[in-house]
């Protein structure tokens, strides 16, 4: 059931006057549960409690963290039809899409327990003392990684669930020996509620302490920013807009100690087809990137929004018919209206710039909140002149440059902000003249794809989900997959350590 209150480790309050109230974007009408958004108050008292929690949640060992992470997945899936029911109400998005994304948040949480169930993913190294070395004796070293502290996650607009409270950044904190509070993004109140409630009852169900996980509501930047200058917040994890991002980073570089802000930020996510491909099955290209622009109205980071080719009248045809493709695709509903409307500012942004043709638009007279797709298209020398172009556009939109030759083709991708991900469309006779493209490739984006769409990102080790600014603030790190548990620990060395002092897996 939701209340509309906050989450302050395990006691529900509501000390506010402030409310808001979700908005169903197919019935383009506010949901009727009122949300009480938290004050100063209730945020420190939250921080507090995640600071007193750390000083036992971070001596939890592996197999209890386990337990705990798996108990959040079993109360997640407890949560039944009513978790379904209010992620549709609240996001526009059909029940098929929140049984899936249900799933992914699962296998994410069962994947950190199965993770953190042994300590192998702590990197152990043991270096052992060699007393009699000449000239110098060598000390005993033994080094492993600790938890950073509580750490503040912002809920992500696009991803109710795997993006969100209980999603990637929640589990891999958790796993990590870290509490998490959650800034649920107020587009999601309740679905971020019903959550919250799931990982309050697997924790109190596994004996975790009070503290290791709040949920907290606001909009605007009143919560998120006293967050983020709390001193005892160590950490913070983030997926959205450039904007969001680098205002959080800059918060956190000002702290009187600095922290990391881990933020997942914008990408317009090159594609390179070649004209061999293009020769050889631009039909089937075309209907392949006509379904991931459009897949999910186009609400994804990966979404393909730049295409780049070599002009010819083959690149002519295919652009018309990816535009006829798209656009026969039918609209779909955006996650709100807002959404909607920096779709509608983004995309009249960029076909009003001088050089851009609008090959393909959906009709315009749609349902409230419906998106309609566009293809445009724009020369290569245009579109290097023009750093404007190179703004995403969040929704079912990709533009299309015609590059004059291979050499001006590079010269874009060396000329692009870093990127999430980059794929290559191409023959296999072809593969031996691709090097050059890899290469600049590998300098901007984070994932590299081959004949395949960025849409779609697989919760596995290889995985990489970051890239060079703005993509990510730190493309060292990934924010998907095991390996995103990384972000939230750092390495500490013991030297001539007694052996009973020692964590268990360094000693003797």
């Amino acid at each position: 059931m939701i209340t509309g209150k906050n989450y302050i480790g395990n006691k529900l309050s509501a000390q506010g006057d402030i409310q808001h109230k979700t908005i169903n974007p197919k019935l383009n009408k506010e949901n009727p549960t009122p949300f009480f958004e938290a004050t100063i108050k209730e945020i420190d008292e939250a921080v507090q409690l995640a600071s007193e929690a750390f000083k036992k949640y971070r001596k939890v060992s592996g197999a209890q963290r386990a337990n705990f992470l798996n108990a959040i997945a079993d109360e997640i899936l407890n949560l039944d039809q009513e978790l379904i029911d209010i992620y549709t109400m609240e996001t526009g998005l059909p029940e098929g899409r929140a049984i899936g994304e249900r799933g992914r948040t699962i296998f994410q949480l069962r994947s950190f327990a199965e993770l953190v169930s042994n300590e192998d993913w702590r990197e152990n190294t043991i270096d052992e003392a060699i007393p009699d070395r000449k000239p110098l004796p060598k000390n005993d070293l033994r080094k492993t990684l600790i938890p950073l502290g509580p750490v503040v996650v912002f809920g992500a607009s696009n991803f109710p669930l795997a993006y969100s409270t209980a999603g990637g950044d929640t589990a891999s904190a958790l796993a990590s020996g870290c509490p998490v509070i959650i800034k649920a993004h107020e587009m999601h109140s309740g679905t971020s509620e019903l959550v919250a409630s799931a990982i309050i009852k697997a924790a109190e169900k596994t004996g975790m302490p009070n503290g290791v996980f709040s949920n907290l509501i606001g909009r605007g930047k009143i919560v998120g920013t006293a967050l983020v200058n709390n001193p005892k917040v160590k950490a913070v994890g983030f997926t959205g807009s450039i904007a969001g991002g680098r205002a959080l980073f800059n918060l956190a570089s000002q702290r009187e100690e600095p922290i990391p802000v881990f933020a997942e930020m914008g990408s317009i996510n090159p594609v390179i087809i070649t004209p061999k491909a293009l020769n050889k099955r631009s039909e089937e290209i075309a209907s392949t990137y006509a379904n991931s622009i459009t897949l999910g109205t186009g609400q994804f980071c990966t979404n393909p929004g730049l295409i780049l080719t070599i002009d010819s009248d083959k690149t002519v045809n295919f652009i018309n018919d990816l535009a006829k493709k798209t656009i026969a695709i039918e609209p779909q509903c955006m996650l709100h209206p807002n959404i909607k409307s920096g779709f509608d500012k983004n995309s009249t942004n960029i076909t009003a710039l001088s050089g851009i043709e609008v090959i393909g638009k959906a009709q315009d007279e749609l349902k409230n909140n419906y998106a309609a797709s566009q293809i445009v298209s724009v020369s290569g020398a245009d579109f290097l002149a023009n750093p404007k172009m190179h703004q995403e556009v969040f929704g079912p939109f990709s533009l299309v440059v015609k590059s004059k030759n291979e050499d001006e083709l590079i010269k874009i991708i060396n000329n692009l902000e870093g990127q999430l991900t980059g794929t290559i469309i191409a023959e296999e006779e072809e593969y031996s003249e691709l090097e050059n493209l890899v290469d600049a490739l590998e300098n901007r984006v984070g994932r590299i794809i081959f004949n395949g769409v960025p849409t779609g990102v697989e919760v596995c080790p290889s995985m990489q989900h970051g890239g060079p600014y703005p993509a990510s603030t730190d493309s060292r790190f990934t924010a998907v997959g095991t390996n995103s548990i990384k972000r939230w620990v750092r390495p500490i060395s013991y030297q001539s350590f007694p052996n009973t002092l020692l964590p268990k897996a360094l000693q003797r």
